[in-house]
């Protein structure tokens, strides 16, 4: 919801409710995650060092950001016009991934 994702496909969920693989599509790219098996040797680790950021890039940013907003995603840093000239912002979605997004300020 937060980022206009559109499911491609999905495996069912096992009876603990996780997904070994899920296949989205949002703004026109690809992502593919999937939850932790630890009995299969995919725990779940904090960050070691490297953060991870995924990074979305619009014309309509100010939708993007306020509809991820409002599906829950935490503000960490508010969309603003950085010292690039761009906007851009930072928020965690509720599984604490980090995302941003970026882009050109709009001329008058």
């Amino acid at each position: 919801k937060a980022f206009g994702a559109e499911q491609v496909f999905a495996y069912p969920a096992d009876e603990k409710g996780r997904t070994m693989h899920i296949h989205l599509h949002i703004n026109g790219s690809t992502l593919m995650l999937s939850d932790f098996y630890p009995e299969n040797g995919m725990p779940a680790v904090k960050p070691q060092g490297y953060t991870m950021q995924l990074h979305l890039g619009s014309d309509d940013i100010e939708a993007w950001w306020k509809r991820a907003v409002d599906a829950g995603c935490e503000v960490a840093v508010p969309l603003q016009v950085m010292f690039w000239g761009d906007q851009w912002g930072n928020m965690r979605d509720p599984f604490g991934v980090e995302w941003a997004m970026n882009a050109p300020v709009k001329k008058a």
